[in-house]
C-alpha cells in the first residue's frame, strides 16, 4: 500500500485567470453598486460575494485538490455559518415586536 499521496501542481496560468476573473467581478460590483435596481442591489451583490467566495475557497486554498475530509471540513464550517445567520436574522427581525423602554428618566431620584 502506498502511503504517500500526489500534490496538484497547477499551472501559474490559472492563478492569473482565477485573479483577472476576481478583478472583473469587483468591477462588476462596483458597476453594481452604482445602479439602483432597489431590492436586488443587495441580492446581486451577494451572489457576485459568494461565486467570488467560491473560486477561492476552490483555487486559491487547494479545496478542490484535497480529500474529502478537507472538503467536509469547509462544507461543516459552511452549514455553521448557515445557521449562524439565520440565528442573526431572526434576532434581528424579532427587534421590533419589544415594547419601547421608558428609560432611566422614570427611576431617577429628583430633589
Amino acid at each position: 500500500m502506498d502511503q504517500h499521496q500526489e500534490h496538484h501542481v497547477a499551472p501559474s496560468s490559472m492563478y492569473y485567470a482565477i485573479f483577472a476573473i476576481l478583478i472583473c467581478c469587483t468591477g462588476l460590483t462596483y458597476f453594481v453598486w452604482t445602479i439602483d435596481l432597489g431590492f436586488l442591489n443587495i441580492v446581486v451583490a451577494l451572489s457576485i460575494a459568494i461565486f467570488k467566495a467560491t473560486l477561492v475557497i476552490r483555487y486559491f486554498m487547494h479545496v478542490k485538490w484535497s480529500p474529502i475530509l478537507s472538503k467536509m471540513a469547509v462544507a461543516t464550517s459552511l452549514v455553521f455559518l448557515g445557521i449562524l445567520l439565520v440565528l442573526l436574522s431572526m434576532d434581528y427581525a424579532s427587534r421590533g415586536w419589544q415594547p419601547k423602554s421608558t428609560g432611566w428618566e422614570k427611576h431617577q431620584v429628583t430633589q
